[in-house]
């Protein structure tokens, strides 16, 4: 077995900012120092060092997916711990080094099983780590379901609450909720209690109500634009909260449809780069290459992303974290910011402080980028993959 591992000659990006001609050391699943190549050239390694020559590739903090439903044909609505592993082992191969499995609003007996898929993956995954469970709902607006159906939400309900934390085992991480519905003080105390992390989405609330769940701390928005309550200059509604107050962080779906690209550059003229989000809201036949399509358990098409068939609805995402990255970069970005909402925002927002960060102390997950921003190497709590396989350094 190696005692380390290090890669050098590299271009690091660290969450913050872009070191030139650097290496990153990493010892028992840990990143134990970042130091440039001058250092390099003068350390004595140990004799069962393993090397990475990145030839000035850009080393930057694994993404971190934290609201994806499916990819690759297999999806959360599967209520398979097989399924979740599939898509673990499909994500790694873009980057992504951790995620958090997104449930649809559904019956408690639909939840509970999917919530109880997920739990019993976590820890037998062979790629992308497994951080926990989103809930987009049950909780949600009526008005503003996107393709979720009517039958499957609920009014705010602890003891519902109470039953999916506890078949979740702790490992809820984030619910998405509509802040304006009776009773949700209660749930967001419940939840604050938890340390689930709660965000506005598929909501319907007027400015006021959301100045009211920001007092429950209700600090960040579900895929910003959609499935919430516009703008106006009467009401600004929860789009204009966001960009209101400053203390608010949100998601964007960086795939040219969900949002314009010029409203993204607005956004990041109003909002810190700290409160923004990348996430791929990707349902289960992303990257499938196989027909029919289904998520959720209706037909879609793909034309960029995917559209209900029965009636041409926008139902959701098929980006993957690398192309969110791609994107924001040929928009106008530079790689640091597109690095920074892609890995660095995710892992602190969702209180995952071991992550998203190229530093001394944090856990070895790592993603190498070619030039073109093509996958090279993909490192997982210090295990090496390329194309999707392990490399053996003992």
């Amino acid at each position: 077995m190696v005692a380390s591992i290090c890669i050098h000659n590299a271009t690091v990006f660290n969450g913050y900012t872009r070191m030139q001609n650097c290496a990153v050391l990493i010892k028992q699943n840990k990143i134990i120092d970042v130091f440039n190549e001058e250092r390099f050239a003068k350390k004595v390694f140990k004799a069962d060092t393993y090397f990475i020559d990145a030839k000035g590739a850009n080393v930057v903090p694994g993404f971190v997916d934290t609201h994806i439903h499916g990819f690759g044909g297999y999806g959360t609505e599967d209520c398979s711990d097989k399924s979740i592993l599939k898509m673990s082992e499909g994500l790694m191969q873009y980057g992504v080094t951790s995620f958090i499995p997104t449930l649809y609003s559904g019956t408690k007996t639909q939840m509970l099983k999917g919530i109880r898929a997920i739990v019993k993956a976590m820890g037998r995954e062979k790629g992308a780590r497994i951080l926990g469970i989103h809930l987009e709902g049950p909780f949600i607006s009526p008005d503003r379901l996107g393709v979720q159906s009517a039958d499957s939400i609920s009014p705010v309900d602890l003891n519902l609450m109470d039953a999916l934390w506890e078949a979740s085992e702790g490992h809820i991480i984030n619910m998405t909720v509509a802040p304006e519905l009776k009773n949700m003080r209660e749930l967001a105390l419940y939840c604050l209690a938890k340390g689930i992390v709660l965000q506005a989405g598929h909501t319907n609330a007027t400015y006021k109500q959301m100045i009211e769940a920001l007092q429950a701390r209700i600090m960040h928005v579900t895929h910003l634009f959609n499935a919430m309550s516009r703008m106006h200059h009467r009401d600004p509604g929860t789009v204009g909260a966001v960009f209101i107050h400053p203390e608010l962080s949100c998601e964007i779906i960086a795939d040219g449809i969900h949002i314009n690209p010029e409203i993204i550059k607005f956004l990041l003229t109003c909002k810190s780069l700290d409160k923004v989000v990348l996430v791929t809201d990707a349902l289960k036949p992303t990257k499938q290459k196989t027909k029919p399509l289904i998520a959720n358990g209706e037909e879609v098409y793909l034309d960029q992303c995917f559209y209900r068939k029965s009636d041409n609805a926008i139902a959701g995402s098929a980006l993957t974290m690398l192309d969110s990255v791609r994107n924001i970069v040929s928009y106008g970005f530079n790689l640091e910011q597109a690095v920074h909402m892609a890995s660095t925002n995710p892992a602190r927002i969702m209180k995952q402080e071991h992550l998203g960060v190229l530093a001394p102390g944090y856990d070895a997950d790592i993603t190498i980028l070619s030039e073109k921003l093509n996958v090279l190497y993909t490192m997982i709590q210090g295990k090496i993959f390329q194309k999707g396989k392990e490399i053996c350094v003992s």
